[in-house]
């Protein structure tokens, strides 16, 4: 069994699915658009163009996105997702591409279970906690 996060980015999910690539090396796997739909009443006008569905792997995760309904009402609150990195230098690398645009919530620093941790909102809204796992794990 897989359990996979599904993100709608009201209409920004083809620019999500780019920041993804270059911030973290993401990987597009599939995508598709509501003109790709065999039912076009599924499409709302204008919305021919925007993401349906689509696949994105973020090292051995999916992570699954779409365009949503496009109202404007994107809300990430009350989640996050988590990216352990390998060392303290692919951590703040991590960290310092999702935080291009968005907002640190706290920087990375040691921490009393990490020897790098931090949070930060992308420039989406996407809540990310940053880790890096310790030696020794407590």
């Amino acid at each position: 069994m897989a359990v996979s996060p599904y993100l709608d980015f009201d209409g920004r999910c083809e620019e999500a699915v780019a920041f993804y690539g270059k911030a973290l090396g993401a990987k597009c796997v599939m995508m598709l658009r509501w003109k790709d739909a065999p039912d076009q009443t599924m499409c709302g006008p204008g919305n021919a163009d925007k993401v349906m569905h689509t696949r994105l792997d973020i090292g051995n995760t999916s992570v699954l996105a779409s365009d949503g309904r496009c109202q404007g009402q994107v809300k990430f609150s009350g989640i996050s997702l988590s990216l352990t990195a390998k060392d303290e230098a692919e951590a703040a690398r991590y960290f310092n591409a999702l935080a291009d645009g968005g907002q640190v919530q706290m920087p990375l620093a040691k921490t009393f279970f990490s020897p790098s941790f931090g949070m930060v909102a992308d420039r989406f809204g996407v809540n990310w906690m940053v880790y890096v796992e310790p030696e020794h794990p407590v």
